[in-house]
């Protein structure tokens, strides 16, 4: 009798006992940043004073840039270096008519005479702003009999540099470049540990990040810290350069500040606590998308969709079962708030702001042509849970695609979709429908963007990635659909990444389809991934570069000249 009543009882627990399902959980690191970024504070009245200091000096490099007595190299190392302070868009029409002046004035014998470190600078600057520039002019470094550059050019360090700078910009078929930056960037590597000075800072930056691959912003900070001879030959350059830096600081120490407590506000940590708590690093993607200060708006919506991309990544990576996965897809794909009452308790208040904020969003459109852009916001973020959802169906089933089928999904699961779509519905008056149908049309540009999304995060993710079960990603997928090893295919997914830049620096050369500030953020999406994924996945593990560039944009200051 005891015996029968202690199984009744134990049968009666069982019933009032919640089994909580086996999950594939990752333990992310934490983030090192705490509650420190709710105390930034804003003095209002800085703002009117920076833009008070930035008027005579702009004025003043205006006239410089169309003094027609100026030398055209001396001009053109003059808007190198405006267009490495990130001070272009004050002088776009300036900049515009003097190249157009001096590319259609040009002849190739111009360069006979030139050294290296002229050369490449012009190169570069024209490749930059668009003019196809060919790149013949380097052929007068090259040995013709071995086919190899000439010795001598390596003891020239600062025009090695500047020509591995150059390098960066070439397109397909440019074998020329190829060639020299395999040359300078080996020559560099093997010196590096012998210079002084700013040279040595300068080499040991463009080695761990070339400058037209770099973040915008940090770049302009480090060009101005590295580069003081360039920088101080203007007094002009040099005090606009400073007050635009301590202008901008400001915006995004507010525009931060705005973001992290709407994150806090939102208790993602409370309702995500599964998901990577990256609220700084998050916003440095807003910065690196939109360089200019009247994108100030755009880059905290920027950084709520990243916020709730990153979130819906894992938690159908690292989280949810595969049931809660596909009830939570049929709810993104019906996008309406009674769908809320098929998910599991937990998604609920995700499912809930994702709507809202999204919904928020769009209000704040102009009327015109808002239909269509709502209709391709709420697609993308669609699309993007489906293909979340089928690399969650490979994974749990443990089958591994072939690489061109998880390419297929994975150009949409690098999510650059989602932020391209919001980057254009929020540049206000440079947006039109005809961008939208441009937009829609998968031009190359944009898709050599999401390659290199893809490809990035999975090289450099792979080992951590592979601590979990059965991944699904390009590294695993290629192996197995061409029977290679792991280092040789890791090896061929980075040369189509570089193929990639070379597609992406073709599109932006003239004529182009579209305005280049809409090509812009779409460039700048691919310069801001080689920054974090370059290396190491500096977003998931963000201790050392990350957290030295939301240091650099938000916390250090520069004294005004």
């Amino acid at each position: 009798m005891a015996t029968q009543e202690c199984n009744t009882t134990q049968k009666e627990n069982c019933k009032n006992t919640i089994i909580e399902p086996m999950r594939p959980v990752v333990n992310f690191p934490p983030s090192i940043w705490g509650d420190r970024l709710l105390s930034l504070c804003v003095d209002h009245s800085e703002f009117h004073a920076y833009v008070i200091a930035m008027e005579e000096p702009k004025e003043g490099l205006k006239r410089m840039l169309m003094n027609p007595t100026v030398d055209s190299n001396a001009k053109l190392s003059l808007i190198n270096s405006v267009y490495r302070l990130g001070l272009r868009y004050h002088f776009a029409e300036e900049i515009k008519c003097q190249l157009d002046k001096l590319f259609m004035e040009l002849k190739m014998e111009d360069y006979d005479e030139a050294d290296l470190y002229t050369i490449s600078i012009n190169f570069k600057v024209f490749r930059q702003h668009g003019y196809k520039l060919s790149c013949d002019v380097f052929n007068k470094f090259k040995d013709h009999s071995s086919g190899k550059f000439n010795e001598y050019i390596t003891a020239d360090v600062r025009g090695m540099l500047s020509m591995y700078e150059a390098t960066q910009v070439c397109t397909t078929g440019e074998y020329i470049l190829d060639e020299a930056m395999a040359f300078t960037e080996a020559q560099l590597m093997g010196i590096v540990d012998t210079l002084e000075g700013n040279l040595a800072k300068q080499v040991k930056h463009a080695l761990r990040s070339p400058s037209h691959r770099g973040m915008q912003m940090v770049e302009a900070r480090l060009y101005f810290f590295n580069y003081e001879e360039e920088c101080s030959k203007h007094d002009s350059l040099l005090k606009l350069a400073n007050a635009h830096f301590n202008l901008l600081q400001l915006q995004h120490k507010e525009e931060l500040f705005i973001f992290t407590k709407w994150v806090k506000d939102m208790e993602f940590k409370k309702i995500t606590p599964y998901a990577r708590d990256r609220t700084p690093e998050l916003y440095l993607w807003a910065v690196g998308i939109f360089l200019e200060p009247h994108y100030s708006h755009a880059r905290i919506i920027i950084s709520k969709m990243a916020q709730l991309l990153m979130v819906l990544d894992d938690i159908y990576d690292a989280y949810g079962t595969i049931e809660e996965l596909r009830l939570l897809t049929n709810a993104i794909n019906r996008w309406e708030i009674s769908a809320i009452d098929q998910l599991p308790e937990y998604i609920k208040p995700l499912y809930k702001i994702l709507l809202d904020e999204l919904t928020d969003i769009e209000n704040q459109l102009p009327k015109e042509g808002r239909t269509k852009r709502l209709d391709a916001s709420k697609q993308a973020f669609q699309e993007v849970a489906r293909c979340y959802h089928q690399e969650a169906e490979w994974r749990f089933s443990k089958q591994v695609p072939s690489y061109e089928e998880y390419m297929k999904n994975g150009l949409i699961t690098s999510t650059y979709n989602v932020f391209s779509t919001y980057s254009l519905m929020n540049m206000g008056e440079i947006n039109s429908e005809e961008a939208l149908v441009w937009y829609q049309t998968h031009p190359k540009i944009l898709e050599a963007t999401k390659l290199i999304g893809r490809l990035y995060n999975d090289v450099t993710s792979f080992e951590f990635e592979g601590e979990r079960a059965e991944q699904v990603e390009s590294v695993h997928t290629y192996m197995k659909t061409f029977g290679l090893p792991e280092n040789i295919v890791v090896d061929e997914l980075k040369k189509i990444i570089e193929n990639a830049w070379k597609d992406i620096n073709e599109e932006c050369l003239k004529p182009t389809e579209v305005s280049m500030e809409l090509l812009a953020p779409i460039l700048n999406l691919a310069r801001i991934t080689d920054m974090v994924y370059r290396h190491n996945d500096r977003f998931t593990f963000p201790e050392a570069t990350t957290v030295e560039y939301v240091t650099l944009l938000v916390i250090d200051s520069i004294p005004m000249y």
